[in-house]
């Protein structure tokens, strides 16, 4: 999700290790080792230290080792205090040695915790099993990558390969490296019934990380049918989070409903993955369900709500969600003024915007960054205000990248202001001079001008650096499972049902009044062939298909890969009311709802 991630790896169960000096334990030990349990902050800690030094404990090995592991590894513990204690004792264990290692990983200090595993190895004394899991969760959450693999070398040199905990911290330090090839070596390698829950965790938290929502689905399907199953927030997050980067409303609300199935309640964690998967998925009215029923509200439920409703077109509706956010006392960070700027760019709030932005600086002194220029970029250039963009971006405190570039250029693009389009695509080349976007769009520029002399050397230049245009493509899902159409496809050609929709639909339309907008197509062909091309853009192949394959008056999904094109809006205007149907469609930039011969961007994307 935007901003947030909650796949801590720092959530991966440990090994517990005891102390195993426990024979002949006096009575005196056992009184001190309760009373150190109650101690609650360091100057406690150091009085009851000096307790155990004045009753000549200090060579106590089990009060050495419970007070090491207390000062190391509690919440408030000091490992410089730590390391004093652990300088004291006279030929320290195993047990010490990981005492101190998991103290520093806790402080993320993986430098210091790799020293006292060398010094470990020159006293010859062998890492074990409740060693590696703690190194290995620093060589994770750090992305040291090559100290891991170093490690995991150790792992099979000491013996500890089969051990399910350092199995499962191999797992999640290969991805959270993003190493996912090795995280399923590991995984397959495992024996199947020692594959415990926090395995599972591992490697659909390892593929979550990597993007591959797909993957994580279907392990996550695996799991379920698995004795070790139980609801586990890690887990869940990740599942829910494949959902909505894979834009599977359908997979997302089965997820849910096996939530309510197997939890007793939910945590604000999960509604807030559960409110993003359903704003991201295009289905508000879920995600206002959703929001109403959440008794706890934090300040990233807002932040996903702002932000979901300003991608929807609803940017009114976020800048009341931000209203009762500070309502509620909640102070707003660079995230959430992401979403109000973009919640005052989809609905053309020109004015509104750079008042928030001021706002944002001066009333709550956040320091704007790159996204938060990016969404002002934006907003001067939706309002065709593209010169004042460019100067706004040239006078930014910090280096413009290509998003911003891209943007205005786009801008200029759908303004026809070709000679700021020739600047900015010349700086997004020279930032970036292997992607065809800059040529593509300059192309277009030169296309919808006319100048066609422009559009050869500008496709000459790009198909010598051997680049080649991204295809658009839409997507659509009929009975979970979803259909992949690219423009201009001559695989679909050969289907008959859905030529015959296509036929079908372009008939009624034109009976309606609808006409082909060809200034669309930025080729220098003949109108009947403009006008055939424009029929095969992959938007309207999709909508064809879910007009063949769903009940009459069901909701239409289509998930698109870039920008629509005002011909595919206008078309599917007149489709939903002709045929009666909602049409959701998301595209690179937001959602657009369609409904009665109307959309909720109001034609303003």
């Amino acid at each position: 999700m935007a901003g947030t991630s909650v796949h801590h790896n720092l959530l991966l169960p440990q090994p517990q290790e005891h102390h195993h000096h426990t024979k002949g334990i006096t009575s005196i030990e056992q009184q001190c080792i309760s009373l150190l349990k109650n101690c609650k902050n360091i100057q406690e800690f150091k009085q009851f230290h000096c307790l155990i030094l004045k009753l000549g404990l200090e060579y106590s090995s089990l009060c050495t080792g419970n007070l090491l592991s207390t000062c190391a590894l509690s919440s408030w513990g000091s490992m410089d205090y730590a390391c004093l204690i652990f300088q004291q004792i006279d030929g320290p264990d195993s047990f010490e040695f990981n005492t101190m290692i998991r103290g520093y990983i806790k402080d993320m200090n993986l430098d210091e915790a790799i020293m006292l595993y060398n010094q470990m190895l020159e006293m010859e004394i062998h890492p074990n099993n409740f060693t590696y899991p703690s190194i290995l969760k620093g060589c994770a959450y750090l992305h040291r990558l090559e100290e891991g693999m170093q490690f995991h070398g150790h792992v099979f040199k000491y013996g500890v390969e089969d051990d399910v905990y350092v199995q499962n911290s191999l797992i999640n330090m290969y991805g959270k490296c993003g190493k996912i090839t090795q995280s399923c070596f590991v995984f397959e390698k495992m024996d199947e019934f020692d594959r415990n829950l926090a395995t599972w965790s591992s490697i659909i938290a390892a593929h979550a990380s990597d993007q591959m929502w797909s993957e994580c689905l279907s392990l996550f399907q695996e799991l379920t049918s698995q004795n070790c199953w139980r609801a586990e927030e890690r887990v869940l997050v990740s599942v829910l989070s494949s959902c909505t980067n894979l834009g599977a409303l359908d997979l997302g609300r089965s997820t849910h409903g096996f939530l309510i199935r197997n939890l007793s309640g939910l945590n604000v964690i999960v509604e807030t993955s559960l409110l993003d998967m359903y704003l991201k998925c295009g289905s508000l009215v879920n995600a206002l369900t959703i929001l109403k029923r959440m008794k706890v509200k934090n300040q990233w439920s807002y932040s996903v709500m702002i932000s979901g409703l300003a991608f929807h077109g609803y940017g009114t509706e976020a800048l009341r969600v931000f209203s009762e956010m500070l309502e509620k006392g909640f102070e707003p960070d660079e995230v959430v003024y992401v979403g109000v700027l973009t919640a005052c760019s989809q609905t053309g709030l020109l004015e509104k915007g750079l008042d928030f932005f001021k706002k944002m600086t001066a009333d709550h002194k956040i320091k704007p960054t790159i996204q938060h220029y990016g969404c002002l970029v934006d907003l001067m250039s939706k309002a065709g205000k593209v010169k004042e963009a460019f100067d706004l971006i040239d006078n930014m405190p910090m280096e413009a990248n290509d998003a911003l570039w891209y943007s205005l250029l786009d801008a200029c693009r759908v303004h026809q202001d070709l000679e700021l389009g020739e600047q900015v695509a010349e700086k997004l080349l020279n930032l970036n001079s292997q992607t065809p976007n800059p040529y593509v769009i300059l192309s277009n520029m030169y296309a919808k001008a006319k100048k066609w002399e422009n559009v050869a050397l500008t496709r000459r230049e790009m198909g010598q650096k051997g680049l080649m245009k991204t295809p658009g493509f839409s997507i659509i899902q009929v009975k979970r499972k979803a259909y992949k159409f690219v423009s201009n496809d001559i695989m679909w050609a050969h289907c008959k049902e859905l030529s015959d929709m296509l036929y079908q639909m372009e008939w009624q339309l034109k009976f309606e009044g609808y006409s082909p907008d060809t200034s669309e197509v930025l080729l220098d062909v003949d109108e009947d062939e403009k006008r055939e091309r424009l029929s095969r853009h992959s938007q309207k192949l999709a909508i064809a298909f879910g007009l063949i394959n769903t009940a009459q008056g069901s909701l239409i999904r289509i998930v698109r890969n870039m920008r629509m094109c005002k011909d595919c809006h206008n078309y599917t205007k007149y489709i939903s009311f002709i045929f009666e149907r909602r049409i959701i469609v998301r595209d690179r930039n937001r959602f657009h709802h369609f409904e009665d011969g109307n959309c909720s961007c109001k034609d303003y994307w």
